[in-house]
């Protein structure tokens, strides 16, 4: 029996492309960046090109990348770098209740240390608007966090328009965008946004590698100490191979975003007819005007979520109930919490299906019509 893999929203498999970039970074080319030998000096030279890579796909200076080892580190460098480089100027920050938790326990763990977070409502499709920012903004206001795209529903928020509000305002603005980056083309200054969070492992490049884009303007305090790599803005040696591959990964990622979105929009509706024809009751969470490509969270009344992915697991389709950061029992979803409230059916009845590289047509078929018959045997 194939086993079919529609869960990349959690993590997606490496492209060969990347594993065979990163090889002579393993073997060959293995200095230590900060070295000044030889050795070191071929490490920093392919680091240097890919941060100019990164930079130029997302409008901004070369010096503007920091690598970290993914999302949640950068996350974390963002929002405490940031907070505490300025609590002089405020101790107030803006986020939204559907965060990833990377940036959720980060603004819980500031709320110890005395500062002061107003968590945004969604609507019913996991999404805010640009007043409530503005309603929310303070004098006090040093930050406002927002995450490009759901990691659970898929849904956008206008960034674009939280960006044009806040740049006026004191207030820095950052966004987690590790689901969008890769699928929608993004550019930081345009934008007005001034640090983004963007992990590799989501796009097909490797597990441990990420970056910070971190505007010129912005200072942050360090959240890692040690040697003077990145700037002074993070310390450690640079995971030479990793880079490499990141920076193969992202440019794959531009070079085939068309195609790919085209085609895991497609999927989507593939999904949706199947289910329709076979009569499933269900309904779509999320956003239907504003969504990302490759995720698509299905709600089943009346079907237990445990039984349904046990279910499939068995049949060979891995899908998911949410986030993989909460694995290990399927835990009520906070995104799901926040849209319907913490009683509401699509709480226990939901799954998550996330298209990806590898991912066909057949494949897609041959899921959905599962996913109808196990549906209709537990309803």
């Amino acid at each position: 029996m194939e086993r079919i893999y529609l869960d990349h929203a959690a993590t997606s498999p490496t492209d060969p492309r990347v594993v065979e970039k990163m090889l002579p970074y393993m073997t060959e080319n293995f200095g230590n960046p900060s070295s000044i030998h030889s050795f070191g000096r071929e490490s920093r030279k392919w680091l240097d090109e890919v941060r100019s890579l990164i930079a130029e796909e997302i409008g901004a200076h070369h010096n503007e990348i920091v690598f970290t080892s993914g999302g949640t580190e950068a996350d974390n460098m963002a929002i405490l770098g940031s907070a505490l480089a300025r609590e002089k100027q405020g101790r107030h920050i803006i986020t939204t209740k559907i965060e990833h938790h990377a940036v959720l326990h980060t603004c819980n763990r500031l709320e110890e240390m005395g500062f002061d977070v107003t968590y945004l409502d969604v609507d019913q499709s996991g999404r805010i608007s640009a007043g409530q920012v503005e309603d929310a903004l303070r004098d006090d206001t040093i930050l406002v966090t927002v995450m490009y795209g759901n990691n659970e529903v898929g849904t956008l928020q206008p960034i674009e328009e939280i960006g044009a509000l806040v740049k006026d305002h004191q207030a820095l603005f950052h966004t987690d965008a590790v689901q969008a980056f890769g699928f929608l083309p993004i550019h930081v200054k345009e934008s007005h946004i001034d640090m983004m969070s963007v992990s590799g492992h989501k796009l097909n490049g490797p597990k441990g590698t990420g970056f910070l884009y971190v505007s010129e303007k912005v200072k942050l305090n360090q959240i890692l100490f040690g040697g003077e790599q990145e700037r002074k803005r993070r310390a450690g040696t640079e995971n030479v191979p990793g880079i490499a591959g990141l920076g193969e990964a992202v440019l794959l990622s531009t070079q085939e975003r068309k195609e790919k979105t085209a085609l895991y929009r497609r999927f989507k509706e593939m999904i949706i007819k199947t289910l329709e024809t076979e009569g499933v009751s269900f309904d779509v969470n999320g956003s239907a005007e504003h969504s990302l490509p490759h995720i698509l969270n299905v709600y089943f009344p009346g079907v237990s979520v445990e039984a349904l992915l046990v279910n499939l697991d068995m049949a060979g389709i891995a899908v998911s109930s949410g986030s993989a950061c909460t694995a290990g029992s399927v835990l009520p979803s906070h995104v799901l919490s926040a849209m319907f409230g913490d009683e509401a059916d699509q709480l226990t009845s939901s799954i998550r299906i996330s298209f990806g590289f590898g991912n066909t047509e057949e494949q897609v078929n041959r899921a959905a019509k599962e996913i109808a018959k196990i549906v209709k045997r537990l309803s």
